[in-house]
């Protein structure tokens, strides 16, 4: 039985409402960094390919097209480090939000699992596990929650590298940690105990090693050994191609287990639209869009991050992705005499305790230049 709409938390961002009122105000207009929504065109060359492909008149396959398939497993080989992947390992997702939110359900996840994630996370995963009955445990330790006392009910445990809403990066060592101890419960138990790895910044980094080495995924063969067995790796691509309105993810990793999903979807109908695979598809095999918008970000980072910390704060992590994760240089200030202080400068961000982060904001990167400037002005009159 699933839960009531009652049992899960408030919608945070109802919260931030008349904070972005405030900041409506401003002579000069509000400068919104709240939301992570890419602002930019979509590339030209995949919005023909969604035209070319138009003419859907026939159901999509929910595993997706070959062509698809062997673009994800192409771009793994290119972009990630991962060769070999199995096309059989690769599904389709209307955006990766909803196979964070599903994922515990989909696994059969329920009372007395214990689903690991982050400590400042993104909501949606702790919102998933107790859509699935399950519980959620925040914590920056994975490995040392499956090798403490709790550690047998432990099945699903959730990384997420580049890190929302911190930016942090999880080394190979680190990854290969988490993998290595999901594997002791296991043969400990004798029940599965899946590694989900949300990695939708990756093509995003900005501090070195990352830069120049980029982010290992947790299909890496370095991590995994070789052996992907109850591993899965998310990606989404609403920030590297401004797809965010096309709905365009994927997962990828272990075959048996993605053929597991796909007997779900089929049942339930989650498929991705034909014309939106055929753009994913082209999207996947061009890296010179990708690079293209990296520079617009890595520009408009540049500038906030100056006037951010020119106007007393302090940033933490935010080695790669879309966000600084910002707090007070000094003082008690919880996260929200910063959001006021911003918005009666006219800008709106994002409170740390959306996140389980009480002192910090976070900064997206996701505005125009020109309102980009904006910020940057008015942060600079402080």
């Amino acid at each position: 039985m699933g839960l009531a709409t009652g049992a899960l938390p408030d919608f945070p961002w109802d919260s931030l409402v008349p904070f972005g009122d405030r900041a409506r105000s401003h002579p000069d207009g509000i400068v919104d960094l709240s939301v992570g929504t890419p602002v930019d065109p979509t590339p030209a060359v995949l919005r023909q390919a969604l035209v070319d492909a138009a003419d859907a008149h026939g159901y999509p396959q929910t595993w997706g097209t070959a062509d698809l398939r062997e673009a994800v497993v192409a771009w793994f080989a290119r972009r990630r480090g991962v060769p070999d992947l199995d096309p059989a390992g690769v599904l389709p997702t209307i955006g990766s939000k909803e196979q964070v939110a599903l994922l515990p359900a989909l696994l059969g996840l329920g009372a007395g699992d214990l689903v690991a994630h982050p400590a400042a996370a993104y909501p949606t995963y702790d919102v998933g596990a107790r859509l699935a009955g399950a519980e959620p445990v925040a914590t920056d330790d994975p490995v040392g929650l499956m090798r403490g006392p709790e550690g047998d009910r432990v099945r699903l445990v959730w990384l997420n590298s580049p890190g929302n809403p911190d930016g942090s990066v999880l080394g190979v060592a680190e990854l290969r940690a988490v993998v290595e101890a999901a594997r002791d419960v296991q043969e400990r138990t004798g029940q599965r105990v899946v590694v989900a790895s949300d990695e939708c910044y990756a093509e995003l980094p900005w501090a070195e090693p990352w830069a120049s080495r980029g982010v290992p995924s947790l299909l890496d063969p370095r991590v995994t050994g070789g052996d992907l067995t109850g591993l899965l790796a998310l990606y989404s691509l609403s920030k590297q191609s401004n797809l965010a309105g096309y709905r365009a993810a994927f997962t990828a990793g272990d075959p048996a287990l993605v053929a597991d999903l796909l007997g779900t979807r089929k049942h339930a109908g989650m498929i991705v639209p034909a014309p939106v695979q055929a753009a994913m598809t082209v999207a996947l095999g061009d890296d010179a869009h990708v690079a293209e918008q990296r520079e617009r970000y890595r520009a408009r980072r540049t500038a906030l991050l100056a006037a951010v910390e020119g106007a007393g704060l302090v940033v933490d992590r935010s080695e790669a992705g879309l966000y600084l994760w910002a707090r007070p240089a000094s003082g008690d200030d919880d996260c929200w005499a910063t959001v006021s202080r911003f918005a009666d400068l006219g800008i709106l961000v994002a409170p740390g305790s959306f996140y389980g982060s009480p002192r910090h904001v976070r900064v997206a990167l996701t505005a125009t230049d020109e309102r980009v400037a904006a910020a940057v002005a008015r942060l600079g009159g402080v």
